[in-house]
């Protein structure tokens, strides 16, 4: 029975095995969705789902599915016409009400509600026997009743495309966290562990305890050593705004990667728009008022600084080779951006550029010039979890 919806569920990343699947066709047989889609929805995410973050992958493998099919109703075009819109409620006692419907169950509602409609010939606001708005029966638009069904209008059980369409599970996937812990893996490498000659000895040197241990026929002789702290230094230059929206999930990952990491000593983070020239910033809108001058940056942040610069480089070439080439209407620049890109790989050794852009458009023909310029510049990778490793590879090769 609708096979293929087990696969398409496996499609999107759940792994639905064979035994979950009987159990839901054998919930289907005994009609514990009331051949309805919305009790359908909860009841197979209920068998399916066994983690957290596959809820999403639910959702959006069940809307696929079910989207081009019509939810039925059991309400008449005509009776669907007088609830379309609801009438005030009327005054009504609230414990009478509690009274009356509070002690059915909603299958006995059901049925009472199926006889009302065969006996229902016109429209009905208010009252507690019919269908109607405004009212206090527990089935209909509107009003009030302790326990009931919805018809029409807004309510709180909507129907299961919609629920599922709404993807509210959607941050409670893994994929965006495995990825970010991913790049966190890669930038571990950065590690340059040292420690320093006068620092007391306060660390168990577990090689030289086994060691010395053994010279001794087993007698335990406890080693301490000077604790190696973190030396690495990192300053990211990152790109913001215009062509790179596209990759602002892609970056978002790698900057909270970098901001979480634990394998820094220190972090420099600044932004700039497409190329950077006297200024860069220190929020990413880019804002004038948050500028910081590039040659202060070069005069007080040292050479040990490791450099990252985050961008597509597809910048125009006269941005990056004229002089007030700057895109910014109100602000020019007195050196192109070339001369800027130039004096950052003097003063800093190690540095390299990430860029979002797939790597096999680097080499196109309709590639913008400026890539090309930038990547006969510096060392330039793609911004994945290989290529900042190769990038991370090329800094440690060219560390001071």
């Amino acid at each position: 029975m609708f096979t293929d919806f087990l696969y398409l569920l496996r499609d999107y990343g759940m792994k639905t095995s064979l035994n979950e699947w009987n159990s839901l066709l054998d919930a289907l047989e005994l009609n514990l969705n009331e051949a309805n889609l919305l009790e359908f929805y909860y009841m197979s995410r209920a068998i399916l789902v066994k983690k957290e973050s596959d809820y999403d992958k639910f959702d959006q493998a069940f809307y696929a599915y079910f989207k081009r099919m019509q939810e039925t109703s059991p309400f008449p075009a005509q009776m669907k016409k007088w609830l379309e819109k609801a009438k005030e409620a009327t005054q009504f006692d609230k414990d009478e009400v509690d009274a009356i419907w509070g002690k059915m169950t909603l299958d006995e509602i059901r049925k009472l509600m199926e006889q009302r409609l065969k006996e229902q010939k016109s429209e009905h606001d208010g009252g507690t026997k019919w269908v109607g708005t405004g009212g206090q029966t527990a089935f209909g638009h509107s009003g009030y009743a302790p326990k009931g069904i919805r018809v029409m209008g807004e309510g709180h059980l909507r129907s299961a495309l919609k629920i599922a369409e709404d993807r509210n599970f959607r941050d409670f996937r893994n994929d965006d966290v495995l990825q970010i812990r991913q790049f966190q893996v890669a930038l571990r490498k950065l590690r340059l562990l040292s420690n320093k000659d006068d620092a007391p000895k306060t660390e168990l040197d577990i090689d030289g305890t086994i060691e010395e241990t053994c010279k001794q026929a087993g007698q335990l002789k406890i080693v301490m050593e000077r604790p190696r702290k973190n030396q690495t230094k990192l300053l990211l230059l990152m790109d913001s705004g215009g062509s790179m929206w596209s990759y602002a999930e892609l970056c978002s990952r790698l900057f909270k990667a970098v901001q979480e990491s634990t394998q820094l000593k220190d972090l420099k983070t600044y932004y700039f728009h497409n190329c950077f020239y006297e200024n860069l910033f220190t929020d990413p809108s880019c804002r004038w008022q948050n500028r910081i001058k590039s040659q202060w940056i070069l005069h007080n942040i040292k050479p040990e600084y490791k450099v990252i610069i985050v961008g597509d480089a597809s910048m125009g070439q006269s941005e990056l080779l004229e002089v007030d080439g700057n895109i910014d209407y109100y602000h020019s620049n007195e050196k192109p951006g070339l001369y800027w890109l130039r004096a950052f790989k003097r003063q800093y050794p190690a540095i390299i550029w990430l860029n979002p852009l797939h790597y096999k458009l680097w080499e196109d023909y309709y590639s913008p010039r400026s890539l090309k310029i930038i990547k006969q510049e510096l060392p330039m990778y793609p911004l994945t979890v290989s290529g900042l490793e190769d990038g991370i590879r090329e800094l440690l090769r060219k560390s001071i």
